[in-house]
């Protein structure tokens, strides 16, 4: 039984649609899972979301579409792994800049032979509702793991980072690229656009899907004809903030 539907989408060369969610509120997830995402990412590096908000996040999005996913704050197996035992179909490891860190990041995610992670998935089966036996057997092949490219030094490496073994979306993140370079908050740097397009041209010379961010539908669209095939759409903090701006505008407040 296949449980991951992004999965199916990568395999179809068609785009995932997500957003990364940084509120430790289940109310949240459910509210953007049935908006219509393909998937959410919740944001553990940058957000201030416990484990046990986690858990209650990841089981918000039952009863949609929308797969769970976290991002984790660093490239260490414990921290992925209650998280994957909660039911997170996807994990996002920060910082990979080497081919033995994207390594890392695919192994700790799948059961022996292929990686190291061990028995104890007491609640994804419950979450998607099978036996465990069927789960663990689903879970190597349809949990995914995905990467984040966003340091120059990953640019650099890149042929390298895209031939590890199992990792199956490399994400581009602009604005720590930028950080990187010393272009803080300016992604639109003619050398942050550069090292960008450098990382871009790697992975799409592989096997690993592109991934990425866009701010705006016609970005996405752009991205989507030039070989991205999973797109973050914005935080949860920014799309809550544009709709409220939006409902102000054109008010006449007199």
């Amino acid at each position: 039984m296949s449980l991951n539907r992004i999965k199916a989408l990568l395999q179809a060369g068609k785009p995932s649609l997500g957003a990364i969610v940084t509120i430790p509120s289940p109310q949240v997830v459910q509210v953007m899972a049935r908006a219509g995402f393909d998937l959410l990412l919740i944001d553990m590096e940058h957000g201030p979301i416990d484990l046990p908000s986690a858990h209650t996040m990841i089981l918000a999005t039952a009863g949609t579409d929308t797969i769970p996913m976290v991002r984790i704050a660093a490239n260490v197996p414990w921290l992925a792994k209650p998280l994957l035992d909660a039911g997170a179909l996807g994990i996002a490891v920060p910082m990979v800049c080497t081919k033995t860190d994207a390594e890392a990041a695919a192994a700790a995610l799948r059961y022996p032979p292929a990686g190291g992670r061990m028995w104890g998935p007491f609640y994804a089966p419950l979450r998607w509702n099978m036996p465990m036996r069927e789960y663990m057997q689903a879970a190597n092949t349809d949990v995914l793991s995905l990467i984040t490219i966003e340091h120059i030094d990953a640019v650099r490496n890149i042929a390298e980072i895209v031939e590890a073994k199992g990792v199956d979306v490399a994400i581009i993140g602009p604005g720590d690229m930028a950080t990187s370079l010393g272009h803080y908050g300016q992604v639109d740097h003619p050398e942050v656009q550069a090292a960008m397009l450098q990382a871009e041209k790697g992975i799409l010379q592989s096997s690993v899907a592109l991934g990425g961010v866009a701010f705006s539908p016609d970005q996405a669209n752009q991205m989507v004809d030039r070989g991205y095939r999973m797109i973050f759409l914005g935080f949860d903090w920014s799309l809550l903030q544009r709709g409220a701006a939006s409902a102000l505008q054109g008010i006449n407040r007199l």
